[in-house]
């Protein structure tokens, strides 16, 4: 069961290590073989599952993704914790998003869903 420390500290140092552009830092936050879905792997990647597996294959999507958006800066609105999941609600560059991180038994996430506002 996740509680809210380990939240608000995965929360705290996601949004900081994305802030500062650190992909080594953001990635460690993931087991070696996590599944990431998202409507901009369709197009950032051009993959179109919108599905992508592992921390090589995410990393580079993340790094051509950082280059695209230089300026890329969240802000957290909340976190919300489930069993063994958080939803973190934030501002990006999208607008309002949504990431949902699924964790294994060691804290690292073995799966995460992205979400973004169809406004913006």
């Amino acid at each position: 069961m996740i509680d809210k420390k380990f939240a608000d500290h995965f929360a705290a140092d996601w949004i900081d290590a994305w802030n500062n552009h650190d992909i080594d830092r953001i990635l460690s936050h993931y087991t070696d073989d996590f599944a990431m879905l998202s409507p901009m792997i369709v197009t950032v990647a051009e993959e179109p599952s919108g599905l992508l597996t592992g921390k090589e294959a995410i990393g580079a999507y993340w790094a051509k993704a950082l280059q695209r958006a230089p300026n890329l800066h969240f802000e957290l609105s909340t976190t919300l914790v489930g069993v063994d999941s958080i939803t973190l609600y934030y501002r990006g560059v999208r607008g309002l998003s949504a990431e949902v991180f699924h964790f294994n038994a060691s804290g690292k996430v073995i799966k995460a869903y992205a979400h973004y506002a169809q406004d913006n």
